[in-house]
């Protein structure tokens, strides 16, 4: 373990994530941070969430914006007006970039649907609908309040009310065959626009479908099977114009999401709402910074003490090269040797091991050319191997596997 290092100067931009932390019900298969509240005290979370606002703001000082994100939980639950407060608050105590993206995850039900609009005029101009599968069956096992046709027609409503959109699939489900995969992939691209994120279901500790695994009862795909999905949906997808920029995101050129790549190039972003996570360099150290995790207590905690963080800790230079590692290799882009460079302190050639990465090379694994270093798009589906063979130190948890919860760890 080294001593904390200096920030990089050179980042790639800041943003603010916002936590909503309520659901009408916790699905099987989420491990994010999300209770179920009958009611919620809209006024009092807006003027919580406000108040983070001007306590990050007075801390950082008035840097440029590049990017809100409303997650959760299930940000559509939020009233408008709240949602309109933050944004206000946010684009008044921070220098707004030009192109400032603000986007909301919402769930697409009828009633949830119908709050678009008032996104919209609040400030909104991205939404990311949680379609998850377009099979009815599926729905109903994943736990999805929704049906396909009802998911369906949310999106095309939020076609008409945004010039950016996107919505969520999941594959790799009980019983899905390859042919039913692809008929629901062609029926998606029938609605899709320049965005979609396509994740493989993961088994997370602590969800329900994790205890009916672990009795049986819920068995998944064979690997075998796993891999012929993966490989279908980076297929069909590259081929109408969607290849994928990240392990489960695809996009047309200029319309990625600009707030996760914050996350998955180790930009900076300030944390708002319980249980959410953040990096921030301040004098000249990178900090990374948790929330209080229930809900009750981080608001008792933002109105008593003034603020709902929970921890606060300066990265020390091995655990800033193997973030930029783990989530950067995730990106078809990859990173940038250089930047691993400003932040290791030396030599990107001391920093991994040589042997591994000229078999790595050699497998066609992972690319090293023009001063970067990337995953091959089949390197993308083995990254857990290939971070543990190019480490010296090795990251414990299973953070670089594609996903069905492989949104950057912003709210766990």
């Amino acid at each position: 373990m080294t001593t904390p290092t200096k920030a990089d100067p050179a980042g790639p931009g800041f943003g603010l994530y916002v936590h909503w932390p309520f659901c009408r019900a916790k699905c099987p298969y989420c491990d994010f941070n999300s209770h179920v509240a009958p009611m919620v005290d809209d006024a009092r979370w807006a003027r919580a969430l406000v108040a983070e606002i001007d306590r990050h703001a007075d801390e950082l000082g008035p840097r440029p914006l590049g990017s809100i994100f409303f997650g959760g939980g299930t940000p559509s639950l939020m009233a408008p007006a709240t949602v309109a407060a933050v944004i206000e608050r946010a684009t008044a105590r921070f220098a707004p970039a030009e192109g400032l993206e603000i986007t909301l995850e919402a769930n697409p039900t009828s009633v949830e649907a119908s709050r678009l609009a008032g996104f919209r005029a609040a400030g909104v101009n991205r939404v990311s609908l949680g379609v998850q599968a377009l099979d009815d069956q599926a729905l109903r096992r994943l736990g999805r309040e929704h049906g396909a046709a009802e998911a369906l027609a949310a999106v095309d409503l939020a076609a008409r009310l945004f010039a950016r959109f996107s919505f969520d699939l999941i594959y790799g489900r009980p019983e899905q065959t390859v042919a039913g995969w692809q008929a629901e992939l062609g029926r998606a691209l029938g609605h899709a626009g320049g965005h979609l994120s396509v994740y493989q279901l993961t088994i997370e500790p602590g969800t329900r479908f994790h205890s009916l695994h672990q009795t049986g009862k819920f068995k998944m795909p064979d690997d075998e099977l796993q891999a012929d999905l993966y490989e279908l949906t980076q297929d069909r997808l590259a081929a109408v114009g969607l290849p994928a920029y990240e392990i489960s995101n695809h996009a047309r050129p200029g319309e990625e999401c600009r707030h996760n790549l914050v996350y998955w190039r180790s930009g900076e972003w300030a944390g708002i709402g319980p249980g959410a996570h953040g990096r921030m360099n301040r004098n000249r150290t990178r900090v990374a910074t948790e929330a209080r995790r229930l809900p009750k207590a981080w608001i008792e905690r933002v109105e008593g003490k003034g603020s709902g963080e929970r921890l606060r800790a300066p990265l020390t230079q091995d655990e800033q090269v193997e973030e930029l590692l783990v989530m950067g290799l995730r990106l078809a882009e990859g990173i940038e040797l250089a930047r691993l460079e400003r932040i290791a302190g030396r030599p990107w050639d001391q920093l991994l091991d040589p042997v591994a990465l000229e078999s790595l090379v050699a497998d066609r694994l992972v690319s090293l050319a023009a001063g970067h270093l990337a995953a091959t798009a089949a390197g993308r589906q083995r990254l857990n191997g290939i971070l543990a063979a190019l480490l010296v130190d090795p990251p414990d948890a299973d953070v670089a596997a594609p996903g069905a919860q492989s949104r950057p760890a912003a709210a766990r």
